[in-house]
């Protein structure tokens, strides 16, 4: 979710209408508008009515892996087929402003977030008699800082709090650890920590592991040296603590994921806000080392913003376009690549990207809600988008739920966390000879 913005005017109405938002690897994008107040458009959590779940595509099913969590973020699958999941919410903030505070206090709670102190958590699930449904389920580590992404190289499970990088000893099949955690590194974090997610990820070979650090604020606007180490992807040795910055210009790099045929490392990012509904959009992008993504001067490449000061048009110059967006303002978080071998799901689902869009808080109509998934081929996007997981919102507009991060599990199915509906759902072909139609564009 992008930076909540201080007016008194916390439900504003926005424009009347829309157009349809950017998606693919080059999408018209809106001209920018500008507005006394901005749009500020949020979806009561109001979670599911007994029975309820989401929609799944035309040829697959969803089931509920795991139901009463609390505020379930982030889903990792251990080797041994166990799934972890981060629940966890934003840390106390006490910088920015009693009135701001305030304002994204309310916000918060009115989509879901921040209606009870963070659960710090990461539980265990575990599927021992393989009917798709979680009948383990144990506290696996307590006592952390909003923690969000996790990574296990060898017997080190790695954590990423909100303001560090801490490892743990794992003993294969275990159902929690006791031990304390080692601090691998501090992470930026701080009295305002806008973008407060640390996402996680482990390189294939185990040797690196890659951290993503949202900005600090929408557009630099509190000042560049509040956004020091932010707006980027940090590559750590975890042997020596030692890191340095891998991309950047990245305002909120979130989802991350390897796409298995090229290697290459790709992530979600969140796009800035309060340039109109339909601008700019977030995307996935493959991310070059030392690659600069625009942040804050320029967006979807070199397209100048012409709020920021000072100006720096050298670093415009550098600016590089992203691969894909994924609509303006979708909140697009969860990342998982498809593992090449559908197995679980179907053969459309064999090559590409699985994104969980959190959904809009300040677009008019909402956009987001949704699970989509994007085709690749031959490790490039290729085609439309599929809504893969749909009616997170009800007919009145409520967010039933709303989704984040997703994985695949050891069984190729599609995990996806819930966080406003407190439930980690399951999706799978609906039978075996199923095959989904490519859905249109969101």
């Amino acid at each position: 979710m992008g930076s909540f913005v201080c007016t008194a005017m916390m439900y504003s109405a926005g424009a009347a209408s829309a157009h349809e938002p950017g998606y693919g690897a080059d999408p018209d994008l809106a001209a920018p508008e500008s507005a006394l107040l901005p749009t500020v458009n949020i979806a009561k959590a109001v979670g599911w009515p007994e029975g309820g779940a989401p929609i799944a595509a035309s040829g697959l099913k969803v089931q509920a892996f795991a139901r009463n969590l609390d505020h379930p973020r982030w889903i990792y699958v251990l080797p041994n087929g166990d799934v972890l999941i981060a629940e966890s919410q934003a840390p106390s903030k006490t910088g920015g402003g009693k009135l701001r505070k305030w304002i994204e206090k309310k916000a918060m709670q009115r989509a879901g977030s921040g209606r009870r102190p963070s659960a710090d958590r990461i539980t265990l699930l575990r599927d021992s008699n393989g009917d798709g449904a979680a009948d383990v389920r144990s506290t696996f580590l307590e006592g952390l800082r909003s923690p969000l992404g996790m990574a296990l190289v060898g017997s080190q499970f790695y954590v990423a709090n909100t303001d560090e990088l801490v490892r743990f000893h794992y003993e294969n099949g275990a159902q929690k650890i006791d031990g304390e955690p080692r601090k691998v590194l501090n992470l930026p974090g701080g009295a305002i920590n806008r973008h407060w997610t640390k996402s996680l990820i482990a390189s294939p070979d185990g040797r690196k592991l890659y951290v993503g650090v949202g900005s600090n604020s929408n557009i630099g606007e509190r000042g560049l040296e509040f956004e020091l180490g932010r707006a980027a992807i940090w590559e750590i040795d975890p042997a020596s603590g030692t890191h340095r910055i891998f991309a950047s210009g990245l305002r909120n790099p979130v989802g991350l994921a390897f796409e298995p045929k090229t290697g290459s490392l790709w992530t979600a990012v969140n796009e800035r806000d309060e340039l109109g509904n339909d601008l700019v959009p977030d995307y996935i992008t493959s991310v070059q080392d030392g690659g600069f993504y625009g942040w804050p001067w320029s967006y979807f490449g070199q397209n100048v913003d012409a709020r920021v000061r000072p100006t720096a048009p050298y670093k415009v110059a550098q600016a590089i376009a992203p691969d894909y967006a994924v609509g303006a303002h979708t909140a697009s978080l969860g990342l998982a690549a498809a593992s090449g071998n559908p197995r679980a799901l179907t053969a459309d689902y064999a090559q590409g990207m699985f994104v969980g869009q959190h959904g809009s808080w300040n677009r008019k109509p909402l956009s987001g809600y949704k699970v989509i998934f994007i085709p690749f081929k031959n490790g490039r996007p290729s085609g439309e988008p599929i809504d893969v997981l749909s009616g997170f919102l009800n007919q009145a507009g409520q967010a039933q739920g709303r989704p984040v991060g997703v994985a695949v599990d050891a069984k190729g199915a599609l995990l996806v966390a819930d966080d406003a509906g407190n439930t980690i759902w399951r999706v799978t072909a609906a039978d075996a000879n199923s095959r989904p139609s490519r859905g249109s564009r969101p």
